[in-house]
């Protein structure tokens, strides 16, 4: 019977750990509460552990999962796999499937944006509605702010900072937050236990590739975004985020253009570890509790 790391702090993150397989490997859950049901899909180099204050908040009145990709978090590792999101959002489907969850309320940042609604193009009818933040579905390689950092990280140096120095975690994360006091020691250090050892940071690194690898899949995803333009949309964003910026935002504003929007000044990337509070409030109305 496999149980939850004993680094995890229970105070921090007092659910229980579940595990299901998909496709042969084990992959992390955590399933609280009653009602609608909410799916919380993370980005990088996160794990369900990002959501932790959203869903001890929103299980009072939802239904709550939040699983963790393989290859991050708390789910299997494997060396030898496909970690492209195209991959990720196929295992995704089939993660929704067999726990049989239906009429899902969609939470995601960062690469689990894309990952998330390439489920819910194909599975329109099962989607109740999106809430999203700092994140991104079209292709990049023409956009020199993700382009030019991409090369670095398609190269021996870009290896070698992802997989011996844990790059992502060490040093993006802390420049990620608009108010760095909100990644303690204590917080920083769950992320840093989930990808110990380069062995470990096999997908980290595999998704980071994915910014340039996966544009044609971003690009055919983006282009099919009509199929979910009359379903409500929430958008938060962090606009201190250096990483995804603004401008992003206003792409997703015109495309969506009845989508409400939450702008919060002073957050950056990881905007439920910075507005949390605020973001019960606005899922909660807008999701009508």
């Amino acid at each position: 019977m496999r149980s939850q790391p004993s680094w995890v702090n229970k105070e921090l993150f007092p659910f229980e750990s579940r595990w299901i397989t998909v496709d042969g490997h084990e992959m992390h859950y955590i399933d609280e509460g009653s009602g609608d049901t909410i799916l919380f899909v993370h980005g990088t180099p996160e794990w369900s552990f990002g959501f932790r204050d959203l869903v001890r908040a929103l299980k009072q009145d939802f239904h709550c999962v939040a699983v963790d990709h393989l290859g991050f978090g708390l789910s299997d590792k494997p060396g030898a796999v496909d970690y492209s999101v195209e991959a990720h959002s196929a295992r995704l489907t089939k993660f929704i499937k067999t726990l049989s969850l239906t009429n899902i309320t969609i939470v995601a940042n960062d690469f689990g944006g894309g990952i998330s609604l390439g489920y819910a193009i194909q599975h329109q009818n099962n989607v109740r509605a999106v809430v999203l933040f700092n994140t991104w579905m079209w292709s990049l390689k023409d956009d020199p702010h993700f382009s030019k950092p991409a090369r670095v990280i398609d190269s021996w140096f870009g290896r070698f900072l992802y997989k011996n120095m844990n790059a992502p975690v060490n040093m993006i994360m802390p420049q990620a937050f608009g108010d760095k006091t909100k990644l303690t020691r204590e917080v920083h250090r769950h992320y840093k236990n989930a990808v110990p050892d380069s062995a470990s940071r096999v997908a980290v690194y595999a998704i980071a590739l994915q910014l340039m690898g996966a544009s044609d899949w971003w690009q055919s995803q983006w282009d099919k975004m009509s199929i979910l333009e009359n379903k409500p949309f929430l958008i938060f964003w962090g606009m201190k985020d250096k990483f995804v910026p603004a401008t992003a935002l206003q792409k997703w504003t015109q495309r969506l253009p009845k989508a409400k929007v939450v702008e919060y000044k002073d957050a950056g990337h990881f905007v439920q570890e910075e507005k949390a509070e605020e973001m019960i409030v606005e899922i909660k109305a807008f999701l009508g509790k």
